[in-house]
C-alpha cells in the first residue's frame, strides 16, 4: 500500500534526493503530467540521465535514471522551494541564480514549467518550484 502525498513534485524531489544518498541508480515514481514535465527539464538540462513511462495498471509509472551506473550522480543537492504552506513567487529580473550559474530553479510561470534562466529571458516571473546542483 503506498500513500498518495498531497504535494506531487515534495514527493518526486524526496525520492531522486534519498536515491542519491544511498548511491541508487535508478527509480520507479508513479506518474502525472507535472512530474514528467520536471524530470523533462532536469533530463534536458544534464541532472538525470534519462527517464520512460512505463505503462502500468492502474497507474503508469516513470523509470527514472539518475546516472548510469559507474557514474557520480550530478545531482549535489535537490529541494522543494515553494511549499503548500508557504509558496515562492518571484518576478522575471528578481529571479534567483543558484551556485553562480552552476544550478538552476525550475519555475511554474503561465506558460508552463521552465528552467529561472529561460524563465528570464522571456520575461517571466513566477513561482519558485525546485533548486537544484
Amino acid at each position: 500500500m503506498s500513500l498518495q502525498s498531497t504535494d506531487q513534485i515534495a514527493d518526486l524531489i524526496t525520492r531522486i534526493r534519498n536515491a542519491v544518498m544511498v548511491g541508487k541508480t535508478e527509480i520507479l515514481v508513479p506518474t502525472s503530467k507535472l512530474k514528467v514535465a520536471v524530470i523533462e527539464i532536469l533530463a534536458k538540462n544534464g541532472y538525470i540521465a534519462s527517464y520512460t513511462i512505463e505503462k502500468n495498471s492502474p497507474r503508469d509509472l516513470l523509470h527514472i535514471v539518475i546516472n548510469e551506473a559507474g557514474s557520480v550522480s550530478k545531482i549535489n543537492e535537490i529541494t522543494k522551494v515553494s511549499k503548500p504552506g508557504r509558496r515562492v513567487y518571484s518576478a522575471a529580473s528578481e529571479l534567483p541564480v543558484i551556485k553562480s550559474g552552476r544550478g538552476m530553479i525550475i519555475v511554474s510561470t503561465s506558460k508552463g514549467l521552465m528552467t529561472g534562466r529561460d524563465a528570464k529571458k522571456n520575461g517571466l516571473g513566477g513561482e519558485i518550484m525546485v533548486k537544484v546542483w
